[in-house]
């Protein structure tokens, strides 16, 4: 028997939804743990069914690593008197750590000698210590939601019924409430509810399956996919499934059964975004598509119980299917009699948010800020842009997206080409919404991605403007989500837009709602973006003081913020990079509290300052032009040549002269390049060796 730790959590039903992080946070926690306690182990396997939590380790050291401890007492000098005898403060030390003064060590340290005391701890028993660490361990496993039931104190995703603790193929006695650890778990509670005993995690795993429990969610999901592609294979079509949702299902079920069902083929008829999205998101069941991508009128359901009847289950599906597919047929039925235009009036109905009024106003604000936008960017589509504007929300009041909220934008899209609107509007209502999740996918069309802009400024404006912006720990009105969106299309669209511009016209079409300054809500806004920005470009790779240079000089212009960080992180291969930035960083130190810089080259009176200026007037023509034209490599290189003058400057000349104006002289030189630097970035932001 190896060192194997196994500790299993049996409990009610556990949300999948809650089950995928589980398992993350769990081995997170553990290895932490452990890590923390200097024991010695393996590799991690935790999993998670629907029933339970599992913990496994393949070997676990036997006993804690010994720990020396380094105390550091007075100095030596002051810890004997002249004759050699120890001080008070030496005495004191020793007795405070137990010891004898003649055990005390001298320690060197960069302050000098000092007394010092060393002991070693040596290393507890790893089983005395893993009660404490698994109870630890079950408690901080954390959940979306969590509850206390009967009349304990614990709260725990659902109750506990059971808990299993072997190290060594020994019980780990622990007790949680009146929960005692044992060496049982538990079958299916349906095909094989009894309890069962086990002697190890080889064991645990193999008396599981036999009880029809499929412990490891990584097999269950292989199992579920291969069944369900045989099932969709064996009616001449093709698995249509996403990893979320193979995530899902195979954690609402302990033992997968495949089952195969059919629907009416008249369903078809109903937009292939309904069909799926009732069958995915509301019934977790697989779509049946043939190979050009269309559905078939079949589809696949995993169950978590053996029936003896596999066709009486099939046809249990089928029936709570066909009833969702009867209400979603008549409402599809029902919205095609109402133009999609005439639903804009009844958004005057349909409250936004108490503080910003209706649905309808916010659909005129942004439909203005849209036709603004397409005028600046792409003039072409700004007709196809206000008539996709103010259709964009329409949808929100038709049958299907009040019954199917995850259709909003598909609907508005399917319906504006029942009635008739160009593919391009038809388009744009269903791009406004993208990108729906993080890192998802952007509008490709500039229609689609000029609205989406809008519609997601205007409410980024709008919340900030009543003081409703996201906190630390809660973010209600996806704004974050909203303000990378509106980032990753502007990168993506490389639109010539700029922050500044579209909270000004934002702010100007609120009239009067907003309870903030203009001024205050842009510096907030901007603020905003500017962490959101400076988050998603270091999960990137680009390094933190590189991305901080830049935008603290501004965020406005996304693109050319981009430009400049890519840049200047390319440029920090350059020898001339520390150099030039200390350099610059000399210079904005001497610059503090100075303020209206004016050269006057009559004061110019050294070698090394008229050399100076001279090559600063020469690189800074070339260096905004490079600016201007978004070369800033070029730039970067161009700066890079203000280094050695700079620093025969500082060699050469007392900056801070006693003579009143050719110390101001000199500091308005010095303020002058100060200030092309920082046309680029803030060189004191990047982290160097001098």
């Amino acid at each position: 028997m190896s060192n194997e730790l196994l500790f299993e959590v049996g409990t009610e039903e556990i949300p999948a939804g809650f089950l995928s992080k589980a398992v993350v946070d769990m081995e997170d926690i553990m290895r932490k743990s452990l890590t923390e306690k200097m024991i010695p182990f393996e590799g991690i396997k935790c999993m998670a069914t629907p029933r339970r939590l599992v913990l496994y380790i393949a070997d676990v050291a036997q006993k804690q690593q010994d720990q020396t401890i380094e105390k550091i007492g007075p100095a030596k000098k002051s810890a004997f008197d002249e004759s050699g005898n120890p001080t008070k403060a030496a005495l004191g030390f020793a007795k405070g750590q137990g010891l004898e003064v003649s055990q005390l060590e001298t320690i060197v340290t960069d302050k000098g000698e000092y007394l010092g005391a060393r002991k070693t701890l040596a290393g507890q028993p790893t089983a005395t210590l893993l009660p404490d660490i698994l109870t630890s361990f079950l408690l901080a496993i954390p959940f979306r939601k969590s509850m206390r039931w009967a009349n304990y104190d614990l709260k725990f995703a659902r109750p506990i019924h059971w808990i299993l603790a072997l190290y060594c193929g020994n019980v780990v006695p622990l007790k949680i409430e009146d929960i005692v650890s044992g060496n049982t778990s538990r079958g299916h509670r349906f095909m094989s509810p009894d309890a069962f005993t086990v002697s190890g995690f080889d064991d645990y795993l193999n008396k599981s399956r036999q009880n029809y429990v499929i412990t490891d969610q990584a097999e269950r999901k292989k199992l579920i996919l291969e069944e369900a592609q045989k099932a969709a294979a064996g009616v001449g079509g093709k698995l249509f499934y996403t990893e979320d949702l193979l995530d899902t299902i195979s954690f609402i079920v302990e033992y997968p059964v495949i089952v195969r069902g059919g629907f009416d083929e008249n369903y078809l008829q109903i937009p292939k975004e309904v069909l799926t999205t009732t069958m995915i998101s509301h019934q977790k069941y697989f779509p049946v598509i043939n190979d050009a991508g269309k559905l078939l009128p079949y589809f696949i359901a995993v169950s978590n119980t053996k029936a003896r009847d596999l066709a009486v289950v099939a046809r249990g599906n089928e029936r709570v299917l066909r009833a969702r597919l009867a209400d979603a047929s008549f409402f599809f039925e029902e919205d095609k009699k109402v133009p999609l235009e005439t639903r804009v009036e009844s958004l005057k109905k349909v409250v936004f948010h108490t503080l910003l009024g209706t649905s309808h106003q916010k659909v005129l604000r942004f439909r203005k800020l849209a036709v603004a936008i397409a005028q600046k960017v792409q003039p072409a589509v700004k007709k196809n842009v206000d008539r996709a504007a103010l259709l964009a929300k329409a949808d929100l009041e038709s049958l299907m997206v009040g019954e199917f909220s995850e259709l909003q934008g598909i609907m508005g899209r399917e319906y504006a080409l029942m009635a008739g609107e160009s593919p391009a509007v038809a388009g744009a209502i269903y791009e406004h919404y993208l990108p729906i999740i993080a890192g998802g996918d952007l509008p490709q069309s500039h229609e689609g991605a000029i609205v989406s802009i809008a519609d997601k400024i205007d409410t980024i404006v709008g919340f900030f403007g009543v003081g409703l912006p996201p906190t630390g720990t809660a973010d209600p009105y996806a704004l974050r989500r909203q303000s990378l969106g509106i980032i990753n299309i502007i990168l993506d669209k490389r639109y010539p837009l700029t922050l500044d511009f579209l909270i000004t016209e934002s702010v100007n079409l609120f009239k009067g709602t907003l309870k903030k300054p203009a001024e205050e809500i842009k510096k907030e806004i901007l603020g905003f973006f500017q962490g959101r920005l400076q988050n998603q470009l270091i999960a990137q790779g680009l390094a933190y003081d590189t991305v901080d240079a830049i935008l603290t000089e501004g965020i406005s212009d996304v693109v050319s913020a981009l430009e400049k960080i890519k840049a200047l992180q390319a440029f920090r291969q350059n020898p001339e990079f520390e150099p030039i930035s200390i350099a610059f960083k000399r210079v904005d130190n001497i610059l503090k509290d100075f303020r209206d810089p004016q050269i006057d080259m009559s004061l110019l009176k050294e070698d090394a300052e008229i050399h100076l200026f001279s090559v600063f007037e020469n690189i800074k023509t070339r260096v905004e032009k490079g600016i201007a034209e978004n070369d800033f490599n070029f730039a970067l290189t161009e700066l890079a040549k203000l280094r050695p003058p700079v620093d025969a400057f500082f060699d050469g000349v007392m900056v801070m002269d006693k003579e009143e104006k050719i110390r101001h002289n000199r500091l308005s030189l010095l303020a002058e390049i100060s200030a092309l630097f920082h046309q680029i970035a803030d060189f004191s932001k990047i982290v160097t060796a001098g």
